[in-house]
């Protein structure tokens, strides 16, 4: 074998590793979500003045971080693929699902837990359901916490396209 031959192949080994296919929508939505829960430390500190490191595993707060993934997937794959591809309007219908769900359904059940708690910690101890475990409350998000969720994902989705 030749210099000039393991040249040739080192060259030819390189290009094959760098031709691996790279999902940016997967990566930006990923990322996205990352994001979004990294910055609900600060927003918590910022609300609260207290660091809640459990915030980054939970769901709730600002911004959404569920609404920032399908956001930046939507953006995407519509920078990616067009925004008249099948794909895209998926990715937008689930996007638009979850952002409802997020300031509907979800919201509006940890208001009633926030209720149903509260009825709880009002019954005389003896009670049978008076030491039941409280129910979580942070389940939903108001329209700005999906509001600065949707301009992180369309953020994160726009850079993670440009950069490729």
């Amino acid at each position: 074998m030749t210099a000039a031959d393991s040249s040739s192949n080192f060259r030819l080994a390189s290009s094959q590793r760098s031709s691996i296919p790279v999902n940016i929508p997967l990566l930006s939505a990923f990322f996205a979500f990352a994001l979004a829960q990294f910055l609900k430390l600060f927003t918590t500190w910022f609300k609260e003045k207290r660091w809640d490191s459990r915030r980054m595993l939970g769901s709730g707060g600002m911004p959404s971080s569920h609404t920032a993934t399908v956001t930046a997937l939507a953006v995407s794959i519509g920078m990616q693929e067009g925004t008249a591809a099948p794909s895209f309007a998926i990715a937008l219908v689930l996007a638009c699902v979850v952002m409802y769900d997020a300031t509907g359904v979800r919201l509006h059940a940890g208001r009633q837990a926030e209720l149903l708690n509260q009825i709880v910690c009002e019954l005389p101890p003896e009670h049978p359901v008076s030491n039941v475990r409280p129910l979580r409350d942070s389940l939903g998000h108001t329209p700005l916490q999906v509001a600065a969720g949707a301009a992180l994902g369309i953020t994160v989705g726009f850079l993670m396209r440009s950069s490729s």
